[in-house]
């Protein structure tokens, strides 16, 4: 991942999971929103997560890894925000004469 900050594409919660993200999750991303990475977790290859500056949880116990860590969001939720500057060039100005 080049960009540190990314853009929510997918804040949805499956049904048999609003119980489970109701009691974790004290703050969750919105779609739309942008955000900055605060740390990639790998998650020991089960599916990597992304802390975020602008949304801070609570660790809780995470049964697959066998510790405490903060709730992370997975990393398919998000878009790279593209920086990619368009410089203007004198040489396309007048393209259509």
């Amino acid at each position: 991942m080049k960009s540190s900050r990314l853009v929510c594409v997918d804040d949805s919660i499956k049904f048999d999971q609003i119980v489970f993200v109701s009691e974790v999750y004290q703050q969750w991303v919105k779609r739309g929103e942008e955000y900055t990475v605060r740390q990639v977790l790998e998650n020991d290859g089960i599916v990597t997560g992304v802390l975020l500056n602008e949304v801070v949880n609570e660790p809780i116990w995470q049964k697959l890894l066998g510790r405490y860590q903060e709730p992370a969001f997975r990393l398919n939720r998000f878009a790279e925000v593209d920086d990619t500057v368009v410089e203007y060039s004198e040489e396309f100005a007048n393209f259509d004469e």
